[in-house]
């Protein structure tokens, strides 16, 4: 079975172009890592500073493995003093 998961950042204003950068670099590894189906990164339309990421995995292992990647673990670093409230992660299975 997939595993779906949601991302969102709340990206303060002046952060916004490391941010994309240090967002679009996590989107190119993570494409290339075992499993990974889906890894998409959105800007809100309607809310400056949001972003999020939609993510589809093969399997619970394959997105244990992202989430403890060296480039996963660098970017938690690196995002932190960017955001103004903590990621929000949804994890959930298709229905339909």
């Amino acid at each position: 079975m997939n595993i779906y998961l949601s991302a969102v950042f709340h990206i303060k204003e002046n952060s916004m172009m490391d941010a994309i950068e240090l967002l679009k670099k996590l989107v190119i590894e993570t494409r290339r890592e075992k499993g990974c189906i889906q890894y998409d990164l959105y800007e809100d339309n309607r809310n400056k500073g949001v972003f999020f990421i939609h993510e589809n995995w093969e399997s619970n292992e394959d997105l244990h493995n992202h989430q403890v990647s060296d480039h996963m673990m660098k970017f938690r670093e690196a995002i932190v003093s960017l955001t103004e409230n903590p990621t929000l992660v949804y994890a959930g299975n298709k229905l339909f």
